[in-house]
Formats: C-alpha cells, structure tokens, sequence
C-alpha cells in the first residue's frame, strides 16, 4: 500500500499559488528506519516551484507513515504464536562405554579398572593364605600342647600302675587311698582314659598281647588276663594295655 504525496495546502501555509513556499528558522530533522536525516537549505529553485510540486518535508513524512502502516499490516497479518511454548526434546544419552573407550579417558578408565581387578585378587588371595595360615597355627598349637601334655603323662604312668598293683593287694587303703583317688581325678581331667579289661575282645590295634592260648569258652580272640592297663589321651593312644589273649578251640 502506498500513500501518494499530499500537495501543499495554501491555507496552511499561508501563501499563494505561484507564490513562495514558506521557509523555516533552523534545520529541519526526520527519522526514518531509525536514521536521523538533516535537511539542508533550501535553495531559491525549490522555494520558488509553486504549489504543484511538493515539499521535500512533505515527501519524506509521507514515506515514513508508508512504512508505519506497512508494519502494522505486517503484525496484523502474521500474530504471535498462541499456546503452550515449545520446548525442545532432551537429548538421548551418548553411550558411555563406546565414547570412553576412544577418548585418553576412557583408556586410562580402563587402566584403574584392570589395575583395581588385579589389586582385589590378590586382596583374596592373601586372605585365604592368612586364614589357611591361622588354621595351620591352631592345629600345630593344639597338636603341640597335646604332645606336651602326653609326655608329661607318661611319665606318670608308672606311678599309676603301682597304685594299680596296690590296689590288687589291698593295701591302697585309707589316706592313701585317697591320695590315690585325687591323682586319678586329676590326670583324667586333662584327657586321660585307662582301657583293658578282662573279657574285653582282643584289638591289636590297642591291646599288646604277651601271652596266647586257646579256650573252649569264647568264641572269638578274648583278652583272659590283663597284665598293664593301657591308657587314650582323647582320641590318641598314649599307651597299649598288655594282656593274655585266649582263642576259641
């Protein structure tokens, strides 16, 4: 749309036709798609056209209310956008593994990792050293504490076969007998069990046999006579018993 340019109005200006267009004290200043434009003088020539040919003022208001409308139609043909804004989709997540393995990063990533695999192995490996190192250190000290222990035992032993034989003879009697009782009660405390009695069946695995011959009343090898009872410290066999043994005929 474009606005032609409106000619001088005599009344206005308070001249004449023919006569001379009116001239102005000071510089005359229009803005213009934000540029400022200095009018200079007007030179006789223009004052001097007539009312058919318009102002150079004239002209230039009427190219700056041109632009004006053209856009105001601009914005009344194109409105802003109504509704909810419009956000942009989130990024989808890069894989890690595959950019890390390429980058200095990802290859010193992978470094700690092999490095951390090795150290928790060998973090392994010598925990179950030391815990098979504890084991071995408690069955040793166990096994020489009870080796301590029978030694000391044994050396014992012959006292408590005289007490046996006094015993047989009955003269293990009174406070003497009761000497005998507590050492008995002591020494089993620390594990020791006399075996081998009469009767009992022959073990060759426990049982010394010094003496053999047959009878017609058993019926497998029988232990008839005991001459030394053997003794077990726990499980371990301190001493055999030494005994008779008879075989059925």
């Amino acid at each position: 749309m474009t606005e032609k340019p409106r000619a001088a109005d005599p009344d206005a200006s308070g001249s004449t036709p023919g006569g001379s267009a009116p001239t102005d004290d000071g510089p005359r200043v229009v803005i213009r798609d934000n540029r400022k434009l200095g009018k200079t003088e007007e030179t006789p020539a223009a004052a001097d056209a007539g009312a058919d040919v318009p102002a150079e003022g004239l002209v230039e208001e009427s190219e700056v209310v041109v632009d004006e409308i053209e856009a105001e139609a601009t914005a009344l043909d194109d409105p802003a956008p109504t509704g909810p804004p419009v956000v942009d989709a989130p990024a989808q997540p890069v894989d890690g593994s595959a950019s890390a393995t390429g980058s200095p990063l990802g290859a010193e990533l992978e470094a700690l990792r092999a490095e951390l695999d090795e150290r928790t192995r060998d973090l392994q490996r010598v925990s179950a050293e030391y815990a098979n190192y504890r084991k071995r250190v408690d069955r040793d000290r166990g096994v020489v504490q009870e080796q301590a222990t029978g030694s000391v035992l044994a050396a014992l032993l012959p006292i408590l076969d005289d007490l046996d034989r006094a015993r047989e003879h009955g003269d293990l009697v009174g406070p003497f007998g009761t000497v005998a009782e507590q050492l008995t009660t002591a020494l089993g405390k620390f594990g020791l069990t006399p075996f081998g009695e009469q009767g009992d069946p022959f073990d060759p695995t426990r049982h010394e046999a010094v003496a053999h011959q047959t009878s017609p009343d058993v019926d497998e090898p029988t232990c008839v006579q005991v001459m030394r009872r053997g003794y077990l410290l726990g499980e371990r066999l301190l001493r055999p018993a030494m005994v008779a043994v008879a075989d059925p005929e």
